[in-house]
């Protein structure tokens, strides 16, 4: 007795269709799974059994042989408890093997046969309408977020009884169907955070609209208590909101990395990420013994990668950082495979001056050493702070400005601005698959739209003699200049934007050092 029912898994964002082959023999009982499983998958067959048994379906006493195709991937996840089951009563004659005929089956069994959560939903939903299939039968709390996909038949399942009763037509289970534009447009501007809750900061407020308005990365570097952290968690209100496109692979990532609640279905506020400065870089890059995980940096696409406290964060962390700030990308290789995740990402980081965090600050004594403080600071390499666009220091707030009433500017007013500083930008660079921002640019666009006049070319030259920038920092400053002209809604980059885009360059202009 031979069935076959299709099922998929995923691997990066990507989905691929799993055969789930059954055969039954009249052999002594035994249940054997076969194509490369994880331990996950090996043990569905203590849930596949009991879930049978406690929905009050017999189970044959038979040797059952499941194989999973193809056989040289591995599978992993417990996805494949709900059509291994179904496998087995195919064979059995009480589902019509004709009746699962371009369904794709998912969901992890409980041992009373109800269905639980997965992850991935959403990938393999666009896979199987890429494919053709008619229908995705899947546990509930995954439907909504499986209905995003137009094209394809949603089927919302409890239980592994109501799967049987319905394939066997003795029960009707309406397709799930999600208005994704409703769901869109009602909550992309739900922001819990806003910039009226912060008082004073205007510089940093400036530098911070800036970095959202050309997408460049940031280092705040104040004392403790100074708001670097309440600034940081505001960013996300003052970018522009997410496209549908955007939040479509945004939500396929989280997706994957099980990171969507029950029932939710579409993200729709950029992503904010702050991981510990204990994580690894495994765990921020994305990898895995077994199976390759998104990192913090993908889990952050198209939104904020906050690191707080970055002196802190191990040397080889900040390290693998470089390249997936450069290529918007990261590639994870391992002997079996090769995966790639997105992680275009906006980077804002924060730090103390020094150990103790009071260097610099007016209103308490700084107790480090030089030494100690050049050993600190150096703790962020060079290449690192030349991907990162502005440096802004960020000072002890004042008590006036601490008990003043009135409510500072609002998210929404700053990023009125932010969006008409991007439109100019997506102007510019339309017909560019490559460049999206101004913190996109790389030579050839730095030298189309970013010519200098006279003025501004001396200003430039000579901070570029007394800081000792690189040439990355080079190009870095003319890019926030860019941005700074756009914000003016001015074509031509003026001296007055050259002067500011070098003043967010606080590490290289040696503040903190200074005083040493």
């Amino acid at each position: 007795m031979y069935s076959k029912v299709l099922s998929a898994s995923v691997v990066g964002i990507n989905a691929f269709i799993v055969e789930i082959e059954t055969h039954l023999d009249n052999a002594l009982p035994n249940f054997v799974i076969v194509g490369l499983p994880d331990s996950a998958v090996k043990e569905s067959k203590e849930r596949v059994t009991a879930a049978i048994k406690n929905s009050g379906i017999p189970f044959p006493a038979k040797k059952i042989t499941i194989n999973l195709a193809p056989a040289d991937v591995r599978k992993e996840g417990s996805g494949f408890d709900l059509p291994i089951a179904l496998g087995i009563l195919a064979s059995t004659g009480l589902v019509p093997q004709e009746a699962t005929e371009g369904i794709l089956f998912l969901g992890e069994l409980s041992l009373e046969g109800t269905l639980r959560h997965i992850h991935g939903a959403l990938p393999i939903a666009y896979e199987a309408k890429k494919l053709g299939f008619r229908a995705i039968a899947l546990p509930e709390s995954n439907a909504n977020e499986a209905a995003l996909v137009d094209g394809i038949d949603v089927i919302p399942l409890q239980s592994l009884v109501q799967l049987v009763n319905y394939l066997n037509g003795n029960e009707d289970i309406s397709p799930r169907v999600v208005d994704k534009f409703k769901i869109f447009e009602e909550s992309q501007y739900n922001y819990t955070l806003d910039f009226s809750d912060v008082k004073g900061q205007q510089n940093v407020k400036r530098a911070l609209e800036v970095a959202a308005a050309g997408g460049h990365n940031i280092l705040m570097i104040g004392p403790p208590g100074a708001g670097k952290t309440m600034l940081a968690k505001r960013i996300p209100s003052i970018l522009p909101p997410l496209t549908l496109d955007e939040a479509l692979e945004t939500t396929k990532i989280h997706s994957v990395a099980g990171l969507l609640e029950n029932n939710e279905s579409l993200i729709t506020i950029r992503p904010f990420r702050s991981p510990h400065h204990t994580i690894s870089d495994a765990a921020l890059v994305g990898g895995g013994m077994n199976k390759i995980k998104p990192g913090e940096i993908s889990l952050a696409h198209h939104g904020v990668l906050f690191l707080d406290e970055l002196p802190e964060f191990a040397r080889n962390v900040l390290e693998v950082l470089r390249q997936p700030l450069e290529d918007k990308k990261i590639c994870i290789s391992r002997t079996k495979m090769t995966i790639e995740y997105p992680a275009n990402f906006m980077l804002v980081c924060s730090m103390n001056p020094c150990p103790c965090g009071n260097f610099g600050n007016p209103y308490k004594e700084c107790n480090c050493t030089p030494a100690l403080i050049q050993k600190y600071q150096a703790k962020i390499s060079g290449p690192l702070l030349d991907r990162i666009d502005i440096h802004i220091e960020v000072p002890a707030v004042k008590y006036q400005e601490l008990s003043d009433k009135s409510s500072g500017e609002p998210s929404a007013r700053i990023r009125e601005r932010v969006v008409r500083a991007r439109e100019i930008q997506t102007h510019r660079f339309r017909g560019n698959k490559s460049v999206y921002k101004n913190a996109d640019m790389g030579s050839k666009e730095i030298r189309k739209f970013c010519i200098l006049d006279a003025k501004s070319q001396e200003i430039l030259k000579v901070a570029m003699s007394k800081l000792g920038l690189s040439a990355r920092a080079y190009d870095k400053i003319l890019k926030v200049s860019r941005t700074i002209a756009d914000l003016d809604n001015s074509e031509s980059i003026l001296p007055h934007h050259i002067s500011e885009a070098i003043q967010y360059r606080s590490l290289d202009r040696g503040i903190w050092r200074g005083g040493l």
